[in-house]
């Protein structure tokens, strides 16, 4: 029943807000350079690893994987800032979820680095 949901609500999340996932990417994309999305290795259900999605909110750097944002980080662009906010950076984690790698009830998967 919860996968059942988890498609159902990731689908319309997706469908309605896919103007939005449109306007942010080329945001992104106009303010800096690199993809508008950005993929994160975290640890999932039975210690698979999978990608999650997000928008990317800083410029493309080495310490992406291994340095987590600060409040004042250098490495954030503006629409990053705002993004990251208002939690909008978290939008495309819905294909996570669609793909049945996450779920909208929880729990919510960790960086590598924190579950090491």
């Amino acid at each position: 029943m919860i996968r059942f949901f988890d498609i159902l609500f990731s689908f319309l999340g997706i469908l309605f807000l896919f103007p939005v996932f449109l306007f942010l990417y080329i945001a992104i994309r106009l303010e800096s350079k690199g993809g508008g999305f950005y993929k994160q290795l975290r640890v999932g259900r039975n210690g698979k690893d999978f990608y999650v999605y997000k928008f990317r909110s800083m410029r493309v750097n080495a310490q992406c994987d291994t340095l987590q944002a600060t409040e004042c980080d250098p490495r954030k662009t503006r629409i990053g800032n705002l993004i990251r906010k208002t939690n909008v950076d978290e939008l495309p984690q819905f294909i996570n979820v669609f793909k049945g790698e996450m779920s909208i009830v929880g729990p919510r998967p960790h960086m590598l680095s924190h579950t090491e």
